[in-house]
């Protein structure tokens, strides 16, 4: 007796697996070896994109919408102070602390014109974020 699989091919069988593209990214995320985020860890400092409507707050304006972007993850390093030494009895910064946080690295200005009524036109001006880092904080 032979067994057949549904395709019709014998001894073949073809499985499917679904899985959430979420699901999949952190069965991927890891840490290296030195304890350091991965590339593929889903909550590490990157770009994520989202739309808003742009519309002027005082003229009656056709609003727009738009592509934005925001940095958002975590940064691998860590966060620390340390206490400064000083020979003066009075000390203006008694820590010297050192963090990072997702910031923009890269952007480019953008501008969108709105049509207002008597036939006016603004301009709204704003920074679409092209690539996000983990930088030092000020």
């Amino acid at each position: 007796m032979k067994s057949t699989s549904p395709l019709g091919n014998p001894g073949v069988t073809l499985l499917f697996l679904v899985c959430p593209l979420l699901v999949m990214l952190r069965c991927t995320a890891s840490k290296t070896d030195n304890g350091n985020i991965a590339e593929t860890d889903p909550e590490r400092c990157m770009r994520h994109h989202f739309v808003d409507t742009i519309s002027h707050p005082l003229y009656k304006c056709n609003s727009k919408m738009v592509l934005l972007a925001r940095c958002e993850g975590r940064c691998n390093q860590t966060s620390r102070s340390e206490p400064v030494i000083s020979f003066s009895s009075i000390l203006k910064q008694p820590f010297r602390s050192t963090c990072h946080c997702c910031r923009p690295h890269t952007s480019k200005l953008k501008a969108v014109r709105l049509r207002c009524t008597g036939g006016a036109r603004v301009t709204a001006t704003y920074r679409y974020i092209l690539s996000c880092n983990c930088e030092e904080c000020s």
